[in-house]
């Protein structure tokens, strides 16, 4: 077994232009950077087998990003097998959108946005720089191999909380209910539920508080960077207009004050139904921050959800010094490298004959909803975005009727990469936590890496995949809505992704 090499490269994603920011059901549009973006590759080489690990500060991966860095790449490096490039997203919803056009969530042929005083930048030039850092950041890695080594270990620190409440009643048999609101069709579930209700009874699914991480060495054993691999989407500062990595900034900014400037590339574990806000202790998270750390100025407009990044990044560090402190003495400088890239079947959501009514119907109705014109450039943004997002909603489930006639399946790029006894797997959802645990408990491989929200070629990654007891209680991530395939296609993944690691691990 030859010694592995190991390259590591990193780019700033951040603009100044005045892009939309996805990740609401209304625009945003940048009005600076609050802290940088980041897109950081991890290039992994031995015995003749390639892995490149990508991750960046971005809510999901789009447009073919994937494909342009894939085919770049290739164009640089002669002969570089450019399927073995496994890039996902750590989901901030602060990060500058690369879909195309202006980057409004639902812009639909034919239909006229007024835009009216707002300067929006085209999110196709930024996605043409994003497309060329990521391809930079890669190129380096790979150019940058060197011998070294590795270590891993998993540690805790609770960062992402279930945000789905359950309740004893159907929330929408109760009077005065809409019960399809924007935000998809509750029932006995509710995406951040109100838990103060006497009819709460539980969160759906619990905190996962492992985190998994990779520490890589330069062949003289020092520490050059690690992945690490938590279960929660970077969403603290959701709402905010100034572009930001969220709590992974912190993180990094926390980690490396201690290590030196090491690289970072963080991963999100499955986390579709997780989120950094806890429903139930409200109060006294107030008080934790305020004597925790007083009065904070900042520049985020939510001084709570700033100091919740500040609080998530100094557990993530914490664990990660716990678990460098004895992992560090067994770096692997020989470890077995696999890489498995599969193309798996999954079956879609069928939508029913009900279900394209109601669609048709709601759409015929956003329709006739005006936009404003009345208020500030801003606030006419903000409505009228409002307007072309629920249309769009509507429009998605009537085209996605007219499709399943023809193809009734969609295929998704599944990576299982082995490194010694830690592995990972991939997909492209926002898969909800439980997959993640079938997966573990039955991995072959001491450590098990997940992770989601991987880049697909051509389609795009993101939509929620739910549960069965989060099918049952519906909701937002859990309806037509949002879920282009079933729990069907969630155990497709476990078994699929299971068969891959189990064929790395006979190897």
């Amino acid at each position: 077994m030859s010694r592995i090499r190991i390259g590591w490269a990193s780019r700033d994603i951040s603009t100044d232009l005045p892009v939309n920011m996805c990740g609401q059901f209304f625009m945003r549009i940048s009005q600076g950077v609050h802290d940088p973006l980041t897109v950081t590759a991890l290039a992994l080489e031995n015995n003749g087998e390639l892995a490149v690990l990508v991750s960046g500060d971005m809510i999901d991966c789009r447009s073919h990003l994937l494909d342009t860095v894939r085919e770049e790449v290739a164009k640089r490096i002669p002969g570089f097998p450019a399927e073995k490039i496994l890039l996902s997203a750590t989901h901030t919803h602060t990060a500058a959108s690369h879909v195309g056009g202006i980057g409004a969530i639902s812009i639909l042929p034919g239909d006229e946005f007024p835009l009216d005083g707002v300067e929006i930048a085209d999110s196709d030039e930024y996605r043409a720089f994003l497309a060329a850092q990521i391809t930079e950041a890669v190129c380096e890695a790979y150019e940058k191999r060197a011998e070294g080594g590795v270590s891993y270990g998993y540690g805790y620190a609770v960062v992402g909380f279930c945000r789905r409440a359950v309740y004893f009643d159907d929330l929408s048999e109760r009077e005065g209910v809409v019960k399809d609101s924007t935000h998809g069709v509750d029932g006995h579930a509710k995406m951040y539920g109100n838990t103060a209700d006497p009819m709460f009874s539980h969160y759906e699914g619990g905190s996962d508080a492992f985190v998994n991480l990779l520490f890589t060495f330069d062949e003289n054993d020092k520490l050059t960077g690690a992945i690490v691999n938590v279960p929660c989407p970077s969403q603290c500062s959701e709402l905010e207009t100034l572009m930001s990595a969220d709590f992974w900034h912190d993180t990094r900014a926390a980690i490396r004050e201690k290590y030196g400037d090491i690289f970072i590339l963080p991963q999100c574990a499955a986390a579709g139904d997780l989120s950094p806000r806890q429903l139930h202790y409200k109060q006294a998270q107030e008080r934790r921050f305020q004597l925790k750390y007083g009065d904070v100025e900042t520049k985020m407009q939510m001084r709570t959800r700033y100091l919740m990044r500040l609080d998530i990044a100094e557990r993530i560090a914490a664990c990660f010094d716990e678990v460098y402190a004895w992992a560090g003495k067994e770096i692997d400088h020989e470890p077995q490298l696999g890489h498995e890239v599969r193309t798996v079947t999954l079956p879609k959501r069928i939508i029913t004959e009900e279900e394209y009514e109601n669609a048709k119907k709601g759409y015929a109705k956003e329709l006739e909803a005006p936009f404003r014109y009345d208020g500030t450039p801003e606030e006419n943004l903000y409505a009228n975005s409002t307007v072309m997002s629920k249309r769009g909603r509507y429009m998605r489930v009537i085209n996605r009727y007219e499709q399943q006639k023809d193809e009734k399946t969609i295929p998704m790029e599944l990576h299982a990469i082995r490194l010694g006894d830690v592995a990972f797997a991939s997909n492209q959802f926002e898969i909800f936590t439980d997959y993640e645990h079938r997966i573990q408990a039955r991995s072959p491989f001491i450590q098990t890496f997940v992770v989601q929200l991987a880049a697909q070629p051509e389609r795009n990654s993101g939509t929620y995949l739910p549960t069965e007891r989060g099918l049952w209680g519906r909701g937002f991530g859990a309806s037509v809505y949002d879920n282009i395939v079933t729990p069907e296609a969630g155990q497709i993944i476990v078994e699929e992704s299971l068969k891959a690691l189990e064929k790395l691990a006979e190897e």
